[in-house]
């Protein structure tokens, strides 16, 4: 049973809310915690980067004489303390759900709040208020796209990481199988040979236009419409405010920000953030088709494709002993799906909004750090556990090259297509092998096949890596 003793009351402009006790929020993130109530909680990296920029703000106002040093010294200590916090200590008082206000100003004032109390348990004779000292120079509207640009930044750079971490075992797998030769596939039929280290260099190469995607399209995601405040004028923050905030922000990452960008684009679009998540999409179809190439190659081991040898990494079923299944694939291409939805979710709300407002933004960046967690995670876990242990059935590779028909591509300057057709023709009509049927034909002597018929130099190897 709850007693009188359980809660305080506080005023907002609306009238008197009743507030947990114990609780370092105000009477805005309560009310908000009771209107919406549904869907999961705001990123708790969104909740760190609203607090730097909070700190910022204190410190450029007090370099700006914007507000007195004290107060200035007493929120930055206050939020110091906010930032020691573990991660799940620190979502005590920050209980507000992705779905609320578009602009993410329940957020907002939630940090403004739980910093003006926490300031008060610090220091009591220096009244420090949410609005007018912590909220200085600010509105939700420059100040949550600001921490949107933030963590994705962050988000960013550690994606870049997973995606070079999984080049660099996939560029193991390719030196050390480059001149392992294996049946080349297209429409899902057979084709002329090519190596297993040329196959895996085509995944890296996808790769790696991927990584150089995101490096290039990085720097939009690390503008700041903070001073912009309401609408985008700069009203009632200081000259200069801005660019003392990126300064500071860009030291705390170490990611360069930039504060000299158009405050009227910042609030009311979203467009570079919407053109990340697109190589984000790009990516997981990428990933869907390594991961694909992979567990379909590694299929059997004894009634499928059967080339490849994946790691055991747990009991692939529970009614089927010594079952071996690619779960990490599976993860990953998981993975790839949601993000591909998440595209669509960022690519709505970034067109939606109305006049100097974008009022999908919560949502925008709940889907976008999902998409870059999502993928980094599964990514490193493919790189680990599935790509490092990964080897080849060079002797299964070996035969499905030997029965292969299509090695006869190599005949085809030597006698004709037509010809060469004939016998690839009639080599499955009789099920034997091509180099049967082509001596049978009369159109190749055994020398000419051995000689022409060379799945190593069909490779071309030498002049592909």
């Amino acid at each position: 049973m709850q007693t009188v003793d359980d809660y305080r009351i506080e005023s907002d402009t609306i009238g008197e809310v009743k507030i947990p006790a114990s609780a370092l929020w105000g009477p805005q993130t309560e009310r908000s915690r009771n209107n919406f109530p549904t869907g999961q909680l705001m990123p708790i990296d969104v909740i760190r980067a609203l607090l730097q920029i909070k700190k910022a703000a204190a410190q450029a106002n007090q370099e700006l004489n914007q507000i007195s040093i004290e107060k200035g010294q007493l929120i930055v200590e206050a939020i110091d303390e906010l930032l020691k916090l573990s991660d799940e200590d620190l979502r005590k008082d920050f209980p507000l759900k992705v779905y609320q206000t578009g602009s993410g100003t329940q957020t907002n004032m939630n940090v403004n709040e739980v910093v003006a109390h926490q300031a008060a348990k610090l220091n009591s004779a220096i009244e420090i208020l949410p609005n007018d000292d912590v909220n200085k120079g600010q509105s939700s509207n420059d100040i949550f796209p600001t921490a949107m640009n933030i963590t994705a930044s962050v988000a960013v750079q550690e994606l870049e990481k997973a995606i070079e971490h999984l080049i660099a075992e996939l560029k193991v797998k390719q030196d050390k199988y480059w001149r392992t030769v294996k049946i080349g596939r297209t429409h899902l039929q057979d084709a002329t040979p090519l190596t297993f280290g040329q196959e895996v260099s085509g995944w890296a190469s996808m790769l790696e236009h991927d990584l150089a995607s995101l490096k290039a399209l990085a720097s939009s995601v690390a503008e700041f419409p903070m001073g912009g405040t309401a609408v985008g004028t700069g009203l009632n923050a200081a000259p200069g405010f801005d660019a003392e905030i990126a300064k500071r922000i860009s030291a705390v990452y170490g990611i360069t920000f930039d504060a000299d960008t158009n405050k009227f684009y910042g609030l009311e679009a979203h467009s570079g953030m919407n053109a990340v998540h697109g190589v984000f999409k790009s990516l997981a179809a990428d990933l869907m088709k390594i991961g694909n190439d992979v567990r379909f190659l590694a299929s059997g081991p004894r009634a499928g494709y059967g080339e490849l040898n994946i790691p055991a990494n747990e009991p692939g079923s529970s009614i089927m002993p010594g079952k071996v299944n690619p779960t990490q694939v599976e993860a990953l291409t998981m993975a790839a799906v949601r993000v591909m939805g998440n595209d669509v979710v960022v690519t709505m709300a970034s067109s939606q909004g109305n006049f100097q407002l974008n009022v999908y933004k919560p949502v925008m960046i709940d889907a976008f750090l999902e998409s870059a967690d999502l993928l980094r995670g599964t990514m490193t876990g493919f790189a680990d556990k599935m790509i490092h242990g990964l080897t080849v059935n060079a002797e299964r590779m070996e035969e499905l090259v030997d029965n292969s028909l299509m090695t006869v591509t190599a005949l085809s300057p030597h006698i004709g297509y037509h010809d060469s057709a004939v016998i690839a023709q009639e080599a499955d009509k009789q099920g034997v092998k091509l180099r049967e049927a082509a001596i049978n034909s009369g159109k190749v002597t055994a020398e000419d096949f051995d000689k022409w018929v060379d799945p190593l130099k069909m490779t071309n190897i030498d002049q592909t890596k």
